[in-house]
């Protein structure tokens, strides 16, 4: 996984994002052993404690469960993994509104743009 950490916000809630994704685009899969919290903080480039703390996070929202002597492991629970998948893309579909709101963009005209885009992206 290619970790990007920015200075903008806590390092944790960028793992956790980092690692939702993985888990959504299926690099970690349903039932899929994580590797150890010690090559996940190496490979991000971070603290272990600050590791520990995002996949603790995770766990508790049922996204990860722990098995004392086996490590974790993502869900097996596919329904989670899809209202995740449609939580994030309302996200980030609010936070595009917004901006493109902002340039001035009636729904309509970005409806037609994103219309367009699809066109020139098919041919």
């Amino acid at each position: 996984m290619k970790w990007e950490i920015r200075s903008d916000r806590p390092v944790y809630s960028q793992l956790m994002e980092q690692i939702q994704q993985g888990i959504i685009c299926g690099e970690y899969p349903l039932g899929g052993k994580l590797p150890s919290v010690r090559d996940m903080a190496a490979e991000a480039g971070v603290n272990p404690n600050t590791m520990q703390k995002a996949l603790s996070e995770l766990e508790r929202t049922g996204l990860l469960y722990s098995q004392r002597t086996s490590g974790r492991f993502v869900t097996e629970d596919e329904e989670k993994i899809v209202m995740m998948k449609e939580t994030l893309a309302k996200q980030q579909m609010k936070e595009f509104l917004k901006q493109m709101r902002q340039l001035g963009f009636s729904l309509k005209e970005i409806c037609d743009m994103i219309q367009q885009l699809e066109e020139e992206m098919e041919s």
